[in-house]
């Protein structure tokens, strides 16, 4: 682990920081609470972007141009050239948000610990605002101090911890932890809120901060490290156990107008100990070892195709060529069969039933729809008649194995636009759906099983079975999840469609199917 340690810190970027540091506390006699920050800036923030992102040369340099900024701003320079270097700071923070939501185009809602890791360097922009806007006498509505220490919190409680509970998570996921790391992923911004806006809000969301740190903390008893890295990434989560009390009785300081914590004790206690503490054994914890990530990049085809589809080829009997290289045909109704090999022998009758809650997003969505012909579902529950048309596509300009447009249209108007395929994932063959979108294209990757005659489709599956959209070079999954299910009742066939978000059931889509007499 020593050794570890050694290329963690001994690097020109990191060695540059701490002689830099050592440089802005030599020349500059500022009140200690000053250096909070600009430690974390020079130190901390850096060395923890070290271990979590691949930084090429040129990265390097632009962070190294950051901790420049900030050692020029400690030596008292006149306003204007302080406020140049502090907006030069803010950008380079902006690169590094950058660099997080990249991350996050290249993986999508999935994987927690990853998500949370994205989320800190996003949030490190917001730190650089605020520390632009202390700097250069912006008026927040709040003090010159609490301004300052508004730039503290968004470097430690949301950049550092956040990317401190990623790495938690990458080494083991429990409900408990999921639980935790959504509260301390969101404490940073509803704690803000609470502060701004209301008191009630304030305390509650510290209250919840605090009960996440202390259950993440007995969580970290619970996992297995090496070696003494166990006690130095668990000193810092125990000091914040400690410290984040003082958050507590200001914030109850802040709600009952009687004061039990004020910011010179903040600053003396709580600031100081998770700089020391906090800090300095965070970076040190995990430098001992980086846990890997288990996040696979996704190898899956993709369309090629985005926006409208200009160019088909000839007409096709069905969605797919042969059933059997999805699900056993014995354990499937024929007529099922039947429909997904012989598509266009078959009529589609449609009830579509949004769910109470998602009207008003639907109404809307309805006036983009129209206008690009994609997703286009009526508003109304109202059964209607799709009809539609299959034609192959060129292999050379979807991209994958195969493909085939299913148009399906109400009334002349075009509801979906669908290019089937599919691939092979493990053993399994996935039926890949892509709906192209202006500038993207969405794919719905789909698991297929036969049960009691019934065939089931759906994204909430195994392997690179998702929702995913594609933009340029990146394939992000969403959190959307279709459930369907086609069976033959009373000689026609029948089917459910349900689609769900963040877990939360939005569509309702009733078909029958009734083959052309």
């Amino acid at each position: 682990m020593q050794e570890n340690l050694k290329k963690a810190f001994i690097k020109p970027l990191i060695l540059t920081g701490l002689l830099l540091f050592c440089f802005s506390l030599a020349m500059n006699k500022q009140a200690d609470y000053y250096y909070y920050l600009t430690a974390a800036q020079l130190i901390f923030v850096p060395s923890l972007l070290h271990m979590i992102v691949k930084l090429r040369s040129f990265e390097k340099g632009i962070i190294a141009i950051g901790m420049l900024a900030v050692t020029l701003i400690s030596l008292d320079l006149p306003y204007p050239a302080a406020v140049i270097c502090a907006i030069v700071y803010f950008l380079v923070t902006c690169w590094v948000a950058w660099k997080g939501f990249e991350r996050f185009l290249n993986r999508g809602f999935t994987n927690l610990p990853e998500w949370l890791i994205d989320l800190g360097m996003i949030y490190l922009a917001i730190g650089g605002g605020w520390f632009l806007a202390s700097v250069s006498g912006i008026d927040t509505g709040f003090s010159d101090m609490l301004t300052w220490l508004t730039a503290i919190h968004f470097h430690y409680s949301a950049f550092m911890l956040s990317v401190s509970v990623g790495l938690v998570g990458r080494i083991q996921i429990t409900k408990l932890y999921q639980i935790c790391a959504f509260v301390i992923a969101t404490g940073p911004v509803t704690v803000a809120i609470g502060i701004t806006f209301s008191r009630t809000v304030e305390i509650i969301s510290v209250s919840l901060y605090v009960l996440a740190i202390y259950a993440l903390t007995y969580y970290l008893f619970r996992l297995k490290f090496h070696g003494i890295q166990r006690i130095i990434v668990w000193i810092p989560f125990l000091t914040l156990c400690i410290t984040i009390l003082w958050s507590l009785a200001y914030a109850y300081g802040n709600l009952s107008g009687q004061v039990i914590v004020n910011i010179p004790d903040m600053l003396d206690f709580h600031g100081f100990l998770n700089c020391l503490l906090f800090g300095t054994l965070t970076v040190i914890g995990w430098a001992l070892k980086v846990p890997e990530s288990t996040q696979q990049p996704y190898k899956f085809p993709v369309s090629l195709i985005r926006g409208r589809l200009q160019k088909t080829g000839s007409p096709h009997s069905g969605l797919v060529d042969q059933m059997n290289m999805y699900v056993n045909p014995e354990e499937v109704s024929a007529q099922v069969i039947n429909f997904y090999e012989h598509t266009e022998r078959f009529q589609l009758f449609a009830s579509v039933k949004w769910s109470a809650w998602f009207r008003p997003f639907a109404w809307v969505w309805q006036l983009i729809s129209r206008s690009i012909g994609q997703l286009n579902l009526p508003y109304s529950s109202s059964q209607v008649e799709m009809t539609g048309e299959i034609m192959m596509v060129d292999e050379k300009l979807d991209g994958r194995a195969r493909p085939r447009l299913w148009k399906r249209m109400i009334d002349e108007e075009t509801v979906f636009t669908a290019i089937y395929s599919h691939h092979q994932s493990g053993q399994d063959t996935l039926m890949n759906i892509a709906l192209p979108l202006p500038f993207s294209s969405m794919h719905g990757i789909l698991q297929l099983s036969a049960e009691n005659g019934q065939l089931r489709l759906t994204s909430d599956g195994v392997g690179d079975a998702g929702t995913y959209l594609a933009i340029g070079k990146y394939i992000l999954k969403l959190p959307l999840h279709e459930y369907f299910v086609i069976e033959e009742k009373n000689g026609e066939l029948v089917a459910t469609h349900d689609m769900n978000i963040f877990g939360i059931h939005f569509l309702h889509i009733d078909y029958v199917i009734r083959e052309f007499g």
